[in-house]
């Protein structure tokens, strides 16, 4: 997984921005599977702004936009997806992800 950080945002809010690249046809399946209830859990946490993975035009990547209103959101919600079923099925999914807004220290 790559994983970037350029800094603090000035307004707090932690910004994920970047894309899951399926290996395979199958990767993918398990992704469309199990997306829905990731979103839904995802949104309905407390300091989460905006939530959004989509499909690209290549059937095997998906663009992901999400926005916390704070580290602790952006924290809480890496715990809580690091636990559910949706990590289980996806974790050798590569993430191609930039966020900013974390404190480097």
């Amino acid at each position: 997984m790559s994983q970037q950080s350029s800094g603090t945002d000035r307004s707090g809010t932690v910004r994920v921005s970047g894309h899951l690249r399926c290996a395979s046809p199958q990767d993918a399946d398990l992704l469309r599977q199990h997306l829905p209830e990731h979103v839904r859990l995802s949104r309905a946490e407390p300091g989460c702004l905006a939530f959004d993975v989509s499909p690209t035009q290549d059937s095997l990547v998906w663009r992901v936009e999400e926005t916390f209103i704070d580290q602790a959101a952006f924290e809480f919600h890496k715990a809580r997806t690091r636990a559910s079923a949706w990590w289980q099925a996806t974790a050798g999914i590569a993430r191609d992800i930039a966020i900013t807004g974390i404190d480097p220290r």
